[in-house]
């Protein structure tokens, strides 16, 4: 008998998991002749979340849990889940229900048949987001498709289904800046991808403010291109060569009209165009350095503070 393990990131989501269980529990009595493990992730939560994901593990002996000893990210969590994950195939998917559980008898068809090793979800449209968030989120993946040769689809979810050996070839990259998005892309192997429709939470609010957003796209643009570093050696040899012909031009302006070499505000102008974009490549730089420094600690992508997952299946995996 085939297994599915399900990963579920959670984070102060106490009353979201009981809704999220009875909707998955009805698609894995759905799917005979396929065995469920359901791994929930507690991300540090400071709600009941942990006291909700020990009672259904009591009471279903497929609930395994993970608490985090606090915060680490749903990277973290994701990387946590798979980690733990013993099936055959591995689903990762939200708990608020914007990920469709209904999705993935259909998902586990496709990568069972052999032809792709990946079922993954996108959203066809953003009804019920802001206006705003959605114009940086299509400007985002507009951006980094660009400037990176790792192809990451408009509206992609987290939410997908995956072959072992795909989830093998993600654990092998156990680096400490994760964008999952870009990693799934990166590793390769065959994806289906599946659209479907805007989903409201089920319950409680998003954990996703847009400033938590903005860093992680800043994460996924530093972590698959290397062209901002490449942009701003480009301005600093244009800003030469304009510097070259401003000082031809007021030289000549010198020798015929004299006087025409003073004027301190556009001396100031011009100081603070270049000393700005000098602060925005030094910006650029600290942001790959920031990175560097990072995975050279060697710090752990999550500490277990309690689960009742067997020791020989929790190989804590450090980069």
């Amino acid at each position: 008998m085939e297994k599915i393990s399900v990963i579920v990131p959670c984070f102060n989501e106490e009353e979201a998991v009981p809704i999220f269980y009875r909707e998955i529990i009805k698609v894995a009595e759905g799917m005979d002749g396929v065995e469920f493990e359901f791994i929930f992730v507690n991300d540090g939560s400071k709600d009941k979340t942990e006291e909700v994901l020990r009672g259904l593990s009591e009471m279903d002996k497929r609930v395994k849990y993970i608490s985090f000893s606090r915060n680490f990210g749903k990277e973290g969590a994701m990387y946590a889940g798979m980690d733990n994950a013993s099936g055959d195939y591995v689903v990762i998917m939200d708990v608020d229900l914007q990920d469709p559980p209904s999705l993935i008898p259909e998902m586990y068809d496709i990568v069972k048949s052999g032809e792709y090793d990946c079922a993954a979800t996108r959203r066809v449209n953003r009804k019920g987001e802001a206006k705003i968030r959605s114009l940086f989120a299509h400007a985002f993946y507009k951006l980094i498709n660009h400037i990176s040769q790792t192809e990451i689809v408009d509206g992609a979810r987290d939410f997908r289904l995956m072959s072992r050996r795909m989830v093998d070839s993600i654990l092998d990259m156990c680096e400490y800046n994760r964008f999952s998005k870009g990693i799934f892309s990166w590793v390769g192997f065959e994806t289906k991808w599946i659209g479907y429709e805007n989903i409201n939470r089920s319950a409680g609010e998003t954990k996703w403010s847009f400033w938590k957003l903005f860093k992680y796209s800043i994460d996924g643009i530093v972590g698959f291109s290397t062209a901002p570093l490449a942009l701003s050696s480009l301005m600093g040899i244009i800003l030469f060569f304009v510097s070259i012909v401003g000082i031809i031009f007021i030289i000549i302006r010198q020798l015929i009209y004299g006087g025409s070499a003073y004027g301190w505000p556009s001396m100031i102008c011009v100081i603070l165009l270049v000393g700005g974009l000098q602060l925005l490549s030094i910006g650029i730089l600290g942001q790959y350095l920031s990175k560097t420094y990072l995975e050279t600690k060697k710090r752990p992508l999550y500490i277990v503070k309690n689960t009742n997952i067997a020791k020989q299946d929790k190989n804590k995996k450090e980069v």
